[in-house]
């Protein structure tokens, strides 16, 4: 009996081993579509609150153009969209004539095309060895180097926040050596209530506080399985007021066939059509009421845009609050918006770092966006990427000493 007892302890031992081995932290990025700082001053956002209570938080100045696909992509490669390539919501790249990049475009998001200028943080985590799974962020859908998230999902609205909880938290609940080593999550309902209501709304308030009890389950689960979490939260842009008494009608300026408006709103890309001379740059490179419009090469230099061919030949920016229009809208102009400067106060983004890598109670200056994957890589302790423009120092406070 004691041979048997004896054998069974050393078959046993190296599990008995391994399961008292502590296991790396998992670090969860969750994106907060449209989340302002200031939103945590409201009172409905206990769990967020405590994450930044017990962590690192401050605000994040948004790269321009303060939009949702340039800024997410910026948050996960270190580079402003003028170098990763996504430049716009909407764009057109002069290498596919006829063809216009959309937001809403599944098939672009599964093309490598537009998106492999830039390396995401989960194709370098992967490269390196470390398993990956995104829920729904910008850019995870496609294949970059011929390499995925070893898990993904195509983004799908209808997906409910609920569902998308319980599939990070499914993810969690794998074994050590499945479960992945880094995971993101993306929440689209702050930012859908800003632009319908606007930022000061009941309905905001109502999804600040729905998407900030979802946060408090994916902790609370997290916690139940026993699996350490380093969080980063982060917002890609903020939301203005806007209304339809402030608006620049570029009809009003120019003939429509004149030009192809890539994008409108709180900036507008615009991109004289072939044969037009110099009938656009005359019309809108001149002082105008609520607005300022330049050639892409013309652009202040703290704006770090206009050098990619994919970025359109003029730039017009809004006064904050006002929208600029080619036509008639396709919806009322109401409720928020953003695209504004990236100087805009309003334009500031939401950063909460909570977990074991990161200093408690800490507030962060400040900081550019594309700061955010070279914390992430140190977290993942991957190497800093020095073609990044976001660097380490620039966010180095939040970290634990």
């Amino acid at each position: 009996m004691r041979l048997i007892l004896l054998i069974a302890a050393l078959v046993l031992a190296p599990f008995a081993a391994s399961a008292k081995e502590p296991q790396r932290p998992v670090t969860v990025l969750v994106g907060i579509d449209g989340f302002r700082p200031d939103y945590l001053d409201r009172g409905i956002t206990p769990n967020l609150s405590a994450l930044a209570k017990a962590g690192a938080s401050g605000s994040m100045r948004p790269s321009f153009p303060t939009k949702t696909f340039p800024n997410h992509y910026a948050l996960v490669t270190g580079k402003v969209p003028d170098r990763n390539g996504i430049v716009g919501n909407s764009m057109i790249d002069p290498r596919r004539p006829g063809e216009m990049f959309s937001l809403g475009n599944a098939r672009q998001a599964l093309d490598p095309f537009w998106w492999d200028e830039a390396e995401p943080v989960w194709i370098a985590a992967e490269r390196a060895g470390l398993r990956t799974a995104t829920m729904f962020w910008p850019g995870s859908e496609v294949a970059i180097g011929e390499m995925r998230p070893r898990d993904w999902l195509r983004f799908d609205q209808n997906v409910t926040n609920v569902q998308r909880v319980t599939t990070l938290i499914d993810w969690l609940r794998r074994p050590a050596s499945l479960r992945p080593a880094f995971a993101t999550i993306y929440f689209d309902t702050v930012d859908t209530a800003g632009h319908r209501f606007g930022p000061d709304s009941a309905e905001v308030n109502a999804a600040i506080a729905e998407v900030d009890a979802r946060i408090g389950e994916l902790v609370a689960g997290a916690k139940a399985l026993g699996v350490a979490v380093n969080w980063v939260i982060v917002a890609d842009h903020g939301m203005r007021q806007v209304d339809e008494a402030r608006v620049i009608q570029l009809d009003d300026l120019l003939d429509r066939a004149s030009y192809i408006a890539v994008e409108t709103g709180p900036y507008a890309a615009i991109e004289p059509a072939a044969g037009t001379d110099n009938r656009v740059a005359e019309a809108l490179l001149v002082p105008h009421e609520h607005m300022t419009c330049q050639r892409k090469e013309d652009l202040p230099a703290r704006l770090k845009y206009g050098t990619n061919p994919r970025v359109a030949a003029i730039i017009c920016i809004a006064e904050n609050g006002w929208t600029i229009l080619s036509g008639a809208p396709a919806y009322p102009v109401s409720g928020g918006a953003h695209g504004y400067d990236n100087a805009d106060p309003d334009m500031l983004a939401v950063f909460i770092a909570s977990g074991p890598a990161f200093a408690r109670g800490a507030r962060v200056p400040v900081f550019d966006n594309v700061a955010v994957a070279a914390l992430l890589r140190a977290v993942l302790g991957l190497p800093e990427d020095a073609s990044a423009d976001g660097k380490l120092a620039d966010i180095e406070s939040a970290l634990r000493r």
